[in-house]
């Protein structure tokens, strides 16, 4: 019986696994077999590098979106990375036991908070902040680099976490023999050893701040223009196809379905790169 359970399981987690790649690969399927053609139609150079997004004219170049994305994500990682990592590290090695009672639910009620509250807390606190401090209309890259630096915390700090709790007291402990002190065994000892597990809470908080819509589309103005400075509205890539999706047709529709794929494309990159970066980790370990 026991036997016959273990094969079971076996099979419903293959299937579960074979599912989730065809799911990834129909979905590949279908961008690249629906944006590659728009691409080719509109031209490569001028698709990527144009600066002009004029659907009525037949005219569309993404360069100032994928620059708008670029912008917010370097934003929000110049905001949260810092701030997540170093609230990581309280939380694992210095916060006091009744305190972390209070902050790690306080961290995941922040994952759950839908984008959209995001977005309004953002167009109600934020932009007006902006606005009266900076001048301009208030919605801009600087309110997107906050909101979206604020929504990819919980991401990195519980990721973080998990990765300092999980070095071994022993290098800790190593550390304290040698005569460090608490802070010197942790931030020199403890974080190098955790530096995998932390960079993947990174890799997965700019994964998410690259492929936000709801809450940028709110708060950074939709302008499909080059951005020219912080207090500036702009336009990414995931707000551009939301914004038109819905009334495009035929070389419009495919103009978007390519901005999907170079999105795509960035994804696929940053996953890339924390590989590559993970196996190195691992070869010097």
């Amino acid at each position: 019986m026991n036997k016959f359970k273990e094969n079971a399981m076996h099979v419903v987690f293959l299937a579960a696994a074979c599912i989730s790649i065809l799911a990834v690969a129909l979905i590949c399927i279908f961008l690249f077999a629906n944006g590659i053609p728009g691409i080719a139609k509109i031209g490569a150079g001028d698709f990527l590098l144009g600066t002009k997004w004029k659907p009525g004219n037949d005219i569309y170049g993404i360069f100032p979106m994928i620059l708008g994305s670029l912008y917010v994500t370097a934003g929000a990682i110049i905001i949260g990375v810092p701030t997540g990592i170093f609230t990581a590290v309280f939380m694992a090695r210095f916060c006091p036991e009744k305190l972390h009672k209070l902050l790690k639910p306080a961290v995941d009620l922040l994952a759950g908070i839908p984008s959209v509250v995001y977005g309004f807390f953002g167009l109600m606190v934020i932009v007006p902040l902006i606005r009266k401090f900076f001048g301009g209309t208030g919605t801009s890259m600087l309110a997107a680099c906050i909101v979206l630096g604020i929504m990819i915390l919980p991401t990195i700090i519980s990721v973080s976490e998990s990765a300092l709790r999980a070095v071994p007291d022993s290098y800790y402990e190593g550390s304290l023999a040698l005569g460090a002190s608490h802070e010197r065994s942790v931030f020199f000892t403890i974080v190098p050893a955790a530096k995998s597990g932390i960079l993947a809470g990174v890799i997965l908080g700019i994964g998410r701040a690259i492929g936000e819509t709801m809450a940028v589309i709110m708060i950074a103005g939709n302008q499909p223009v080059i951005p020219q400075s912080l207090t500036k509205g702009l336009r990414t890539m995931t707000a551009n196809i939301v914004l038109e999706m819905g009334y495009a047709a035929d070389l419009h529709r495919e103009a978007l379905i390519a901005t999907a794929v170079v999105l795509f494309v960035f994804i696929l990159i940053i996953n890339l790169a924390f590989s590559i970066i993970k196996r190195r980790t691992n070869k010097e370990k």
